[in-house]
């Protein structure tokens, strides 16, 4: 009997835990497959991109693991028990919540598996805002991008662009609309102060490239309310927005919390170093939906900059307990920060393992050219997860799972 293996998400770290496990693994001992709504993979680090005018290459799941040995269902998830080791899901064709479909092959399944690699990942937060979820834009996923760019299409000269969020993805978004639209009023409202967590030569290159995009900065500045045509402040400003971009942070998945799984707080599965649940020893969460604990005791962020390595952890562990080989422990670390700031302009941040900011930066056209690499790079392992150095199948060794570490996880930043 085939050890049946299901990822749940196919995002950076869902399909490079799937064809890392088809390479490491026999086919006549394992079935592979990976669950996604989408046909097509989402390059997330572009999605900015995609809001501000530009077009993604398509990477079809179909052609990406077509021959791997990994079978790619299209489908919504819609719930999760751990104790049955069962998923539910619903096709597309299902989509108008009737659980039936004319062509009477789709609707409601329930797939069973033996392991399960949970990589759902998040989506954005609108941190309770009112106004936020009715009048907010968001580029968290592919459809909150298209409707973005839709409506800045739409906008004419001099109108106001006001990005929420004085992180990676706000800095992306703010930069990169102004380079595209320099019509546009852009504005940034930041919580801190800008840059906060950069090093010196960061912040001043950051604030360099913003003067001459001509975005006007909001520091230390907090959002309460959100409207059709302007933002409230904490202060009382108002703030005009004929389109509020929302880059506040993101929330994972709700599914997680809905199980039998320990969870955070924050609905994150608590796993181990090797990212097994600990409480489920049968399931693995990796990415955004995994809260692992890192370098100096902090859990990793959700970042692409955490998920691939989890994916490589969780996948090589898997193959090495069901082959009855070494399980790996290689510690996750963090090394730079990498900022697109437009097309032509980056900041490369270098960082301590525990992604705190050293005096180090690279910046300019040779951190933009450095981040094409990183983002061209990631979806290359992606569209070809069983391409590189070969590796030989092991054969499965069929017998009891082994109980989960007793290692706890600090969940405290």
């Amino acid at each position: 009997m085939q050890h049946r293996v299901i990822v749940l998400g196919a995002g950076y770290s869902g399909a490079i835990a799937a064809g890392r496990l088809a390479k490491r693994l026999h086919r006549d001992d394992v079935a592979i497959t990976l669950v996604d709504a989408e046909p097509d993979f989402v390059e997330r680090v572009r999605l900015h991109q995609l809001a501000a005018g530009a077009d993604l290459v398509p990477r079809p799941y179909s052609e990406m693991f077509a021959g791997t040995g990994v079978t790619v269902k299209l489908a919504r998830v819609t719930g999760v028990d751990a104790d049955r080791r069962t998923v539910t899901v619903r096709t597309a064709a299902a989509a108008d919540g009737t659980g039936t479909a004319a062509d009477g092959g789709a609707g409601v399944e329930e797939l069973e598996y033996d392991t399960l690699v949970y990589a759902l990942g998040s989506g954005w937060h609108d941190q309770g805002v009112p106004g936020a979820a009715e009048h907010a834009h968001e580029i968290a996923g592919r459809p909150g991008a298209l409707r973005l760019r839709e409506r800045l299409a739409a906008l004419g000269a001099g109108e106001h662009v006001l990005v929420v969020g004085g992180g990676l993805t706000g800095l992306e978004a703010a930069t990169e609309i102004a380079e595209a639209r320099p019509d546009l009023r852009v504005a940034l409202a930041a919580r801190g102060g800008l840059g906060d967590g950069l090093s010196a030569k960061g912040r001043r290159h950051l604030r360099k490239v913003l003067d001459g995009l001509r975005v006007t900065v909001h520091e230390h500045t907090d959002v309460t309310r959100v409207e059709a045509d302007r933002v409230t402040t904490a202060a009382g400003a108002h703030l005009p927005a004929a389109v509020t971009v929302w880059t506040t942070g993101f929330a994972v998945h709700p599914i997680a919390k809905a199980t039998a799984v320990e969870t955070g707080e924050s609905g994150q599965i608590v796993v181990d170093r090797t990212m097994r649940s600990l409480s489920h020893p049968d399931v693995y969460a990796i990415g955004d939906a995994a809260l692992v604990e890192g370098p100096g005791g902090k859990p990793l962020r959700m970042s692409c900059a955490s998920g691939v390595p989890s994916a490589w952890q969780a996948a090589d562990a898997i193959a090495a307990r069901l082959t009855g080989g070494k399980v790996p422990n290689v510690p996750l670390r963090y090394f730079n920060q990498c900022i697109s700031l437009g097309r032509g302009d980056g900041l490369i941040q270098y960082v301590t393992a525990d992604d705190r900011a050293v005096r180090a930066a690279l910046t300019g056209r040779p951190a933009a050219l450095y981040k094409e690499v990183v983002c061209k790079g990631a979806a290359w392992g992606v569209a070809n997860p069983t391409v590189g150095k070969p590796v030989r199948r092991r054969r499965v060794v069929h017998g009891p799972v082994q109980a989960a570490p007793a290692t706890r996880v600090r969940t405290s930043a």
